[in-house]
């Protein structure tokens, strides 16, 4: 099975860097919202906001190329791909998982990619055992979202729709978030939304990974809540017909 894996892993990593434009704006895209928004803005609630902003800007940018991810499998729908991988002998694990390893491993690239701006934008870097618990929440958070877009995908029935599902969810979820403040400086109506969301959920932990703290709360929060959503998608994909 991890040899199937592979397979529709690879296939879509060779897909992605043939097209040349995509690479580069998922690179520069995730930049971009670090640099003018994270640089020019100084709320009331931080004296360094760019400190503050950036574990949301890799979780968003985690969150948004998960979304994304989906069209993949919508592509392959439309192009009829998809009934013949699930006629093939491999299982139809094989090609979820192979889905969702691609689209986390690109999602840690573009985050390595804040990473290494926030840290030449003068953001304070946590020690080795932080970063690699950063890179684990970053993993369980794309996980659990790939799982979540690629089932969607496998529901709706063309490009359009599952842009519009993207945007419906992927926009709110985001802003209704601690990405760009502090439960502190929220309405009550939005703080107790920030509080239930999963996408909270990772900033929260990425942030205080971020001050040097080891906290595993969060961590374990993304791996029950990933663990329930994969299981669902399997069965999904299990019962799936195109």
């Amino acid at each position: 099975m991890i040899s199937d894996v592979y397979y529709y892993f690879r296939r879509d990593l060779l897909k992605w860097l043939r097209g040349r434009i995509f690479v580069i704006s998922a690179l520069v895209m995730p930049a971009a919202w670090l640099i003018f928004v994270g640089v020019p803005l100084r709320p009331q609630f931080t004296n360094d906001y760019l400190s503050f902003i950036t574990p949301g800007i890799m979780v968003m940018t985690m969150l948004f190329s998960s979304f994304q991810g989906g069209s993949l499998l919508i592509f392959d729908k439309v192009l009829g791909f998809m009934n013949k991988f699930l006629a093939m002998p491999s299982s139809r694990e094989s090609i979820l998982l192979g889905k969702i390893s691609f689209i986390t491993f690109r999602g840690l690239i573009q985050s390595t990619i804040i990473l290494i701006i926030a840290a030449l934008l003068g953001v304070g870097m946590p020690g080795p055992v932080q970063i690699l618990l950063i890179y684990i929440v970053m993993g369980l958070f794309g996980i659990l979202f790939s799982a979540i877009a690629t089932t969607i995908a496998l529901a709706v029935d063309d490009h359009d729709g599952y842009a519009a599902v993207n945007s419906m969810l992927s926009m709110p979820l985001f802003f209704a978030s601690t990405a760009l403040m502090p439960y502190s400086s929220m309405p009550p109506w939005l703080r107790v939304l920030a509080s239930l969301n999963p996408v909270s959920y990772a900033i929260d932990a990425t942030r205080d990974l971020f001050t040097g703290g080891i906290v595993f709360s969060g961590i374990l929060e993304l791996l029950a809540i990933g663990l329930i959503v994969m299981g669902i998608s399997m069965y999904i994909f299990r019962k799936a017909t195109i």
